[in-house]
């Protein structure tokens, strides 16, 4: 059995990410991705309410909440705000700057076996920033 990693994706559109935080996407594109690809699974809408103040530890738990219920293990955006310190400590957090999703999912997939042994070995989940310089 090859191993996965659940990933969302932060997008408005399906096809870029969205340039706000991760956490005022309008949906999280799911995907499976191994070491060989990545298969879209679904689309969720980010039903969670808009922060009462800024880093409102609120929103992070609703975010936390929602993607545990679809078994995500690591989530991908362009930008992450303050909340990150609360949601790395349940997901793998990946800040890429790829033109496209597609590319990420490729980079991705080509390093799986580094998200994957980070997500299981680690008691502090670990955030990755993989912009390119």
């Amino acid at each position: 059995m090859r191993n996965k990693i659940k990933t969302a994706f932060a997008t408005n559109d399906g096809k870029t990410y969205n340039n706000s935080h991760f956490g005022d996407a309008d949906y999280y594109d799911l995907y499976d991705v191994n070491s060989q690809e990545a298969v879209f699974l679904e689309r969720i809408p980010n039903t969670i309410d808009e922060e009462q103040t800024h880093a409102d530890p609120n929103k992070a738990k609703g975010i936390v909440g929602l993607l545990s219920n679809y078994g995500v293990s690591a989530v991908v955006s362009k930008v992450f705000g303050p909340n990150i310190k609360r949601i790395k400590n349940k997901f793998v957090c990946i800040l890429m700057n790829n033109a496209t999703i597609d590319e990420s999912l490729a980079f991705l997939s080509k390093h799986l076996l580094e998200f994957y042994k980070e997500w299981q070995d680690s008691i502090d989940k670990k955030y990755f920033d993989l912009r390119q310089k």
